[in-house]
């Protein structure tokens, strides 16, 4: 095929498949990258003896994508971000910008819940249940026949069913991590406990590598040895979700970032950014608005 007619032909297919990388990952960054891996081998194939390019495509894009959260499986790896991509900190307010952000949030809001799914769970589920791929080509793409591939995503599925999805309503969502902030603040451990999932995971970041906590016991110890009055904290925008970011009361310099997931009222999940050094080098709202 033409190098020319090849690149077109590729553009036809681009947005679906950076749609299906982005629900797969999770991350429009990875999604990118995985759709300029998939061009490059189809420069390398120069397109012969292709007779569904869509079909070839989607394999490929799909195998790309189940090595990408095998590799993240591996390493116990965060969505919260790498140190190559720093979530975007905004002013919470109802601005263009924010609602955009937001926009984007509720549309990946399915991809929170597909965290707590294997590799090949996550990606037979999305392929199947968002993008109608027969479970023929899924079962090439995760090494499984096609009956294990439907079992996979129906596995996923009923998971999926199971986990609490983010709650959409940005009003409710401010209202559970302010209240969260004013329990913390005040070290009301009753009303910590009332805004906490009994499970929610939280993912610390540090300049050494991160770390996942599980139950709210645990984050309860955290503020327990934690001293208020050497914080200054307020609720920000973190990648369209609410968040809470903290100076050091002395300084005022940024000492932490916090993104919290809130479904059914409560915070199942946050992460948050203590690595010094990054939240120096991030573009952050100012210690007071």
């Amino acid at each position: 095929m033409d190098p020319h007619e090849l690149s077109m032909t590729f553009e036809e297919h681009r947005p679906r498949l950076l749609a299906v990388a982005t629900r797969a990952l999770g991350s429009r960054a990875d999604a990118e990258d995985a759709v300029q891996e998939t061009w490059l081998r189809l420069q390398r194939h120069q397109g012969e003896g292709i007779d569904n390019l869509g079909g070839w495509l989607t394999r490929v894009i799909g195998r790309i994508c189940i090595d990408s959260l095998r590799s993240r499986t591996a390493r116990a790896e965060s969505p919260f971000g790498d140190r190559e991509t720093d979530p975007v900190v905004t002013e919470d307010v109802d601005g263009p910008e924010d609602a955009a952000l937001a926009a984007e949030s509720v549309g990946l809001a399915l991809v929170v819940v597909l965290e707590s799914l294997g590799p090949e769970e996550r990606l037979a589920f999305v392929l199947h249940d968002v993008f109608a791929v027969p479970f023929a080509e899924i079962g090439q793409i995760v090494g499984r026949s096609a009956d294990a591939a439907k079992m996979l995503a129906s596995r996923a599925r009923r998971k999926v069913q199971d986990q609490p999805l983010p709650t959409e309503e940005r009003r409710q969502r401010r209202e559970v991590v302010d209240a969260f902030l004013a329990a913390a603040r005040g070290g009301d451990f009753d009303a910590l406990l009332k805004v906490l999932h009994p499970d929610v995971a939280w993912y610390r970041h540090t300049a050494h590598g991160h770390t996942v906590r599980m139950g709210a016991n645990e984050l309860l110890a955290e503020v327990r040895r934690g001293d208020p009055a050497r914080a200054e904290a307020r609720r920000v925008n973190v990648n369209g979700r609410p968040g809470i970011l903290a100076w050091a009361a002395a300084s005022g310099r940024p000492i932490a970032l916090i993104s919290c997931t809130v479904a059914e009222e409560r915070i199942v999940r946050i992460d948050s950014i203590v690595d010094a050094a990054r939240l120096n080098r991030m573009d952050l709202p100012p210690r007071h608005p």
